[in-house]
């Protein structure tokens, strides 16, 4: 018959419940700065910013369909084929708008380079939209209608032009907390191969506290000028100094410091470029004759 033992329950002193709450704590700091669990916490907030974005540039852009249809009807009848028209005007601008936007939703996401045209058609949407709501306020020279038809149009562009800064640095966020897990280095950290001195036999070895492992070296971060030096170093004639190009020799360095870095080198090299010298008169009667 086999015995049975009840457990003796013994309270946990403070020491015992200090030390649990230490392993608990450096085990939620460590899941907390996880890259996956960092990438879900950007994903969240890009999806709320998002939200947000979208609301507002669709009820800017309901509000200003108001005033463009008013605008293009020019004083036609209710109802009439003129009339009913006129309501096809902000749409067909705001839905060109919506989709540029949606395709930067895209690109900014992955940091893909989408070119001028884009930039060009969200401002001429913008322009077209605000001189289309406040024409009739600024011919009355009505200020406060020019005021309250400018916020509207403004504020979309302003959104439009934000949202896919803020993507690309919440896209850049993720990718920093990514980094170390996609290095490949070692999470441990080297031991000391160091060998322990030899003890002379007569004395009584001495007991040596255990070495503390060396802590990995950081990689120093990346300043502007390195990132010049290093497309400085790839340049020659004929290479156009674009932000993309500047991307692609520096495949580490974010959206905006390329832009600013392909600025610096244009900059460089046109302050020295230096002009072709002026063919003096013996050389100009040499080539006349």
């Amino acid at each position: 018959m086999t015995a049975m033992h009840d457990a003796q329950l013994v309270p946990l002193s403070t020491a015992d419940k200090l030390r649990q709450d230490a392993e608990t704590a450096a085990e939620v700091r460590a899941l907390s700065n996880h890259p996956d669990v960092i990438a879900l916490r950007v994903e969240k907030v890009r999806g709320f910013v998002d939200t947000l974005v979208w609301v507002g540039i669709f009820l800017g852009l309901a509000f200003t369909m108001v005033n463009v249809q008013t605008f293009a009807a020019a004083g036609a009848a209710m109802w009439s084929l003129p009339w009913l028209a006129a309501w096809l005007l902000d749409p067909m601008v705001s839905l060109v708008l919506v989709a540029v936007l949606r395709a930067e939703q895209i690109t900014a996401r992955y940091q893909v380079e989408t070119g001028k045209w884009p930039h060009r058609t969200k401002w001429f949407a913008f322009l077209a939209t605000y001189v289309m709501n406040t024409w009739k306020s600024w011919t009355e020279l009505h200020v406060a209608g020019v005021v309250l038809h400018s916020v509207p149009p403004v504020l979309v562009f302003l959104a439009a032009e934000t949202a896919p800064v803020l993507r690309d640095r919440l896209t850049e966020a993720v990718t920093r907390a990514a980094a170390p897990a996609f290095t490949g280095q070692p999470h441990e950290a080297v031991q000391d191969a160091t060998p322990e001195p030899v003890q002379e036999p007569a004395r009584e070895p001495v007991k040596r506290a255990p070495r503390k492992p060396k802590a990995a070296a950081k990689p120093a971060r990346k300043l502007r000028a390195d990132y010049l030096a290093e497309v400085r170093a790839a340049w020659a004639p004929g290479i156009e100094i674009t932000p993309a190009w500047v991307r692609t020799v520096c495949p580490d360095i974010s959206r905006g410091t390329s832009k600013n870095v392909a600025d610096d080198l244009r900059a460089e090299v046109t302050a020295t470029a230096e002009p072709a010298p002026f063919p003096s008169a013996a050389e100009r009667r040499e080539e006349a004759a």
